[in-house]
């Protein structure tokens, strides 16, 4: 099951314990995904606390999610927007796979969240290029990307193109294991990362903070 990797199985537990406790699809879809070939791709249930939080404490009521995979974070999403605005909030969940989304709406609807959720099933980059044409832009306040790491720069600047002044972006495993910090991985996907961290650090338009949860969140508000 995916967990904020350097962390010792004592923390994560204690993390558990210590938070909220997950809404019971939440657990269910975690469960599930971890016997999953793939599951690494999964948030840990830390970073889904961390996001509920920051989606609560900025009273979010529109939001974008790039990459859904099994809907973990989607649900993480859903319910804190439910919360914010009730049937009011709407999340965008974009994604290429019908295989992994099939999955994720059988926890949306487990959840009852499945008519705040507006799944998209395109490239993104095309479906963020529809939501600006569609009037939304400058009008989301929240979007978590955990794609394609060579689609992030591309995700980056058409996300902040949708976002309001004051709206948040989270970039998910921008320390990718810690391989950003070898020099010698010069692979697409660690390079992708370094750029994107590099461009978010000088971009007038942001301000920028790297943290280290989950795999690493770039957090990115629009100024």
């Amino acid at each position: 099951m995916s967990s904020s990797f350097t962390l010792s199985a004592p923390i994560i537990d204690y993390l558990a314990e210590v938070n909220q406790a997950e809404h019971p699809a939440l657990t269910a879809c975690r469960a599930e995904t971890a016997s999953h070939p793939k599951a690494m791709m999964q948030i840990s249930a830390e970073q889904g606390a961390f996001m509920s939080f920051l989606i609560r404490q900025m009273d979010a009521r529109l939001a974008v999610e790039v990459g859904v995979f099994t809907g973990y974070s989607a649900l993480v999403t859903a319910l804190a927007l439910r919360q914010n605005a009730g049937p009011g909030g709407k999340l965008f969940a974009l994604d290429i796979s019908e295989e992994f989304t099939d999955l994720a709406k059988t926890y949306w609807h487990q959840a009852g969240v499945e008519n705040t959720i507006d799944l998209r099933i395109a490239p993104a980059g095309d479906s963020l290029t529809a939501l600006a044409n569609e009037g939304y832009e400058g009008k989301i306040d929240f979007m978590f990307v955990d794609a394609d790491k060579p689609g992030y720069l591309d995700y980056y600047e058409k996300g902040l193109k949708l976002l309001r002044t004051g709206g948040v972006m989270l970039f998910d495993n921008v320390l990718w294991s810690g391989t950003v910090a070898d020099p010698s991985d010069q692979s697409i996907e660690t390079i992708a990362l370094r750029e994107l961290a590099a461009h978010a650090k000088e971009d007038p338009r942001v301000r920028a903070v790297m943290v280290a949860i989950g795999d690493g969140l770039l957090l990115v508000t629009k100024v």
